[in-house]
């Protein structure tokens, strides 16, 4: 007998992740240039020796520690491996094979593969020439069978943010039935006062959740560790969807070690941003289309000529990721990372 996968994933698109090459500076993957704190990593060392027991199917420590902080009752929340995983939950507790899942295009490739591996369908509303969400073209496309909408805020990989008064008047004005997941894996970079923190949201709404990850700002990319608050009977079916023992125990240690030290990880988003903000002056100052970021990375909007320019910086030891025919994202690194990127880019832009 001969085994017949589903004939409607033979067209489905494989993720692309950042490449890595031995000596080369890696600018790919929107991760974290310095690694967890000390007291983190020690965490991960004695957590490590408990690795023949099955983890806290729950993660109960971690959630009562993320409710306290949040401010939110532990049965709003859901724990899984990375922000994305709890994508694909957040779909498979929401949408049947009739359902429609909506998102902004570009914007997190993962968005369209998980709609598929499930079974819903995807509707997509294109980005505004500034590279922001179209919120009123994505109302429009609302339809019947629309059941849940992703906004990906700051917007990966463009970097840009929807503001507070535009997120509030198309939240206030969707149908019943409806659910926007408010995909923040970046809010730790945010500086702008006009982006709203998604938590603000939800508090006072039944048709909002957030995801958040470990993975950005806590340097914690390799242990995938994520969390949605949510309404109780959206939580309570993501919970329900996931695989078991999919937190492992160290991941859960180095994510209570992480908030431990929250203070001085933020201290260290704000250096980021900082760069960033840096970054894009001298790229714009080269004459590069770079749109106001909010996230820990830029965005080159290039075009037809996005391979030529990630081609160029792969030969000069920078790997930048590529998005061919729209552009390229560029992680923030540290100041001598960095600056490869920006000799780089000056180079290029000089041999056009």
């Amino acid at each position: 007998m001969t085994a017949r996968p589903r004939a409607d994933l033979d067209s489905l698109p494989g993720y692309v992740p950042g490449r890595s090459i031995p000596g080369a500076v890696k600018l790919a993957s929107n991760e974290a240039s310095a690694g967890p704190l000390p007291s983190v990593v020690a965490a991960i060392r004695d957590a490590a020796e408990g690795m023949n027991r099955y983890p806290d199917n729950g993660a109960v420590a971690l959630v009562d520690r993320l409710a306290v902080r949040l401010d939110v009752p532990p049965a709003h929340l859901a724990v899984g491996a990375g922000s994305v995983a709890l994508c694909q939950q957040l779909v498979q507790a929401t949408c049947g094979p009739t359902d429609e899942v909506l998102f902004a295009w570009r914007s997190f490739e993962a968005y369209p593969i998980i709609t598929q591996v499930v079974g819903a369908r995807q509707r997509t509303v294109p980005l505004r020439p500034d590279h922001t969400h179209d919120l009123a073209g994505m109302f429009d496309a609302i339809t019947p069978a629309t059941r849940l909408v992703f906004v990906c805020n700051p917007n990966n990989p463009t970097s840009t943010a929807v503001r507070r008064d535009e997120l509030v008047a198309f939240l206030d004005a969707l149908p019943d039935g409806v659910l926007v997941v408010l995909d923040e894996a970046y809010h730790e970079f945010v500086t702008d006062p006009a982006v709203p923190d998604g938590m603000e949201l939800y508090r006072h709404r039944d048709n909002v959740a957030v995801l958040r990850t470990f993975s950005k700002a806590y340097g914690l990319a390799g242990l995938r560790v994520g969390y949605c608050v949510a309404p109780e009977p959206v939580a309570a079916t993501v919970r329900k969807v996931s695989v078991p023992f999919i937190l492992n125990s160290i991941a859960q240690a180095a994510a209570l070690a992480s908030l431990d030290v929250e203070d001085e990880m933020l201290d260290r988003c704000r250096g980021v941003a900082t760069e960033r903000d840096r970054v894009r002056v001298e790229l714009l100052a080269m004459g590069y289309p770079v749109p106001c970021s909010q996230a820990n990375f830029v965005w080159l909007p290039l075009g037809e000529q996005t391979v030529a320019f990630t081609e160029y910086c792969l030969e000069h030891k920078v790997i930048v990721r590529p998005f061919p025919g729209d552009g390229a994202r560029i992680t923030i690194g540290d100041a001598t990372e960095n600056l490869m990127l920006l000799d780089a880019a000056r180079e290029w832009r000089c041999e056009l």
